[in-house]
């Protein structure tokens, strides 16, 4: 079953991803939204389960990163500038939390930012 769907993204909450689900089901592409109903009854739960996955068939991937890729909103900085990766220089990045460890697990809100670069998959933290 792992093999049938590809996780294209994860939003915090449900309403996040209602956009990008109309835009790829108007593209023909079968959407699931893996754990928008758990979150619909308790949003604060958001961050210790990952918050809801936008999931579509392993045979759509292509089409589907295609069009997420025009509504994707890169990862910025305090200033509000694109976090540029040190390794490739690419300005497609997107926060990362790795939740490793019980105490990151129950309490994800304390592990420190990083980023992840969607070009290169170098993970870097902020100075």
């Amino acid at each position: 079953m792992s093999d049938k769907f590809y996780t294209l993204g994860a939003f915090e909450f449900p309403a996040d991803v209602q956009v990008i689900k109309g835009r790829l089901e108007s593209e023909g592409i079968f959407v699931y939204l893996k754990d928008e109903n758990f979150l619909n009854t308790d949003p604060l739960v958001s961050q210790a389960i990952g918050g809801v996955k936008l999931q579509v068939y392993t045979k759509d991937k292509d089409k589907a990163i295609a069009i997420y890729d025009q509504f994707r909103r890169y990862a910025i900085d305090e200033e509000g500038n694109p976090i540029t990766c040190p390794n490739c220089k690419a300005q497609r990045s997107e926060v990362y939390y790795t939740r490793k460890g019980i105490f990151n697990k129950l309490f994800p809100f304390f592990e420190k930012k990083k980023y992840k670069c969607l070009n290169c998959q170098m993970i870097t933290q902020p100075s």
